[in-house]
């Protein structure tokens, strides 16, 4: 599962496929492939996948806060090579733009997971695999030629937890993501109306069924009953004794708790509001992605996820300090249209535009990406009284 800096993940490696698709419409475009997705999902599905909690005006946000940059190009550059790799957490990988974690994707593809994997080591990105998958993580990896890190949500049953930390680990996963923002489940309105649940045939593949579960049952309250929601910062020791495995926190927004995180030894944070799917109203990934690099002062590496959709909007993450970004919705969009190949062509359009963003900035590699790049300028970092 390796990524090595060899020929076939040099910039540029990967083709994007600008053949007509659904409809004869070009797929060239993130948003051509969300309108190409939509009507072949089932509408139910459709809305689990597309939207957010309450009146999801933070899923609205996290798309809009990125139109509130405008770049300041520099000329005269030699831009003939624009070099988009990166490591993370001493990996290297191809370009700094990751698959984030999203469950259920046998919901739009049959092969969910195991397609989404192919897809993303072929273009040498990192995927974080759900811990709600529709395939083992050992299948996974065995399908993998990229970096997996398995996001993890601790649970009431304390041994399901520590069972999928060691599985993790002897299957080869890089990192454990512990997504610390849902201890309870947000009010996700589309999914209650529709009184939510996974179609027959599909579950979640990494654990038994609990014999209070219902197959019927709505999701949101399925996974409710599993979820514990007395998780603190004193649990972290617990989870660190349990593997060697770096931590990463998921769901970080505050200068506060980045700083916590920092000095408790985290390996990486993840900015995120979950899509906009847990606290509507809450601040933007976005936003709050000055204020948690200032507080981790570099102690850890900082990832952004949430409303990416244009390879200059991956730019402007990086300005603002993210080490890289991960995507969720668009490459379950492209796994809707084509399986693997439209994964893979949704990660190749985003490294295309980076590398035009980059060049026509005048950054002809990450190390020269950095907030001078930006107008307006950042705003100052928070720091609480």
């Amino acid at each position: 599962m390796s990524v090595d800096e060899d020929e076939s993940f040099a910039p540029g490696a990967g083709s994007v496929d600008r053949s007509p698709g659904p409809r004869g419409r070009s797929l060239v475009t993130l948003d051509d492939y969300r309108v190409a997705a939509r009507p072949l999902v089932e509408p139910s599905a459709w809305d689990y996948v597309d939207g957010g909690s309450g009146d999801e005006t933070t899923l609205r946000e996290n798309e809009a806060g990125y139109r509130r940059y405008r770049l300041r190009p520099r000329v005269l550059v030699d831009v003939s090579h624009c070099d988009p790799r990166t490591t993370l957490l001493g990996c290297p990988v191809a370009l700094p733009v990751g698959v984030a974690p999203t469950g259920f994707q046998g919901l739009v593809s049959p092969e969910g997971e195991l397609a989404c994997a192919r897809a993303a080591g072929e273009v040498g990105a990192l995927m974080v695999v759900s811990t709600y998958a529709t395939a083992r993580l050992e299948d996974i990896a065995r399908v993998a030629r990229g970096p997996l890190w398995l996001q993890l949500y601790v649970f009431r049953d304390r041994a399901t937890s520590e069972d999928l930390v060691r599985r993790a680990e002897a299957a080869g996963y890089r990192a454990l993501v512990v997504t610390v923002d849902a201890p309870v489940q947000g009010r996700r309105v589309r999914d209650l109306r529709n009184a939510f649940a996974l179609p027959p045939g599909l579950a979640a593949a990494n654990f038994p069924q609990a014999p209070s579960e219902h197959p019927s049952a709505e999701l949101g309250e399925r996974v409710a009953q599993r979820v514990d929601p007395a998780l603190t910062w004193d649990d972290l020791a617990w989870l660190s004794s349990l593997t060697r495995l770096p931590i990463v926190l998921k769901g970080v927004l505050t200068a506060e708790d980045a700083a916590r995180a920092a000095e408790l030894g985290v390996a990486a944070i993840v900015v995120s509001n979950h899509g906009g799917r847990q606290l509507d109203g809450s601040v933007t990934p976005l936003d709050a992605l000055p204020e948690v690099v200032a507080a981790v002062a570099g102690r850890c590496e900082v990832l952004v996820d949430g409303g990416v959709r244009r390879g200059s909007d991956v730019l402007v993450a990086l300005a603002l300090g993210a080490r890289a970004v991960l995507v969720g919705r668009p490459v379950l969009w492209g796994l809707a249209v084509s399986g693997a190949e439209g994964a893979r062509e949704v990660l190749s359009i985003l490294r295309a535009e980076l590398e035009t963003a980059m060049a026509l900035s005048g950054r002809p590699d990450l190390a020269s990406v950095d907030a001078n790049l930006l107008h307006p300028a950042p705003r100052p970092p928070y720091h609480p009284l």
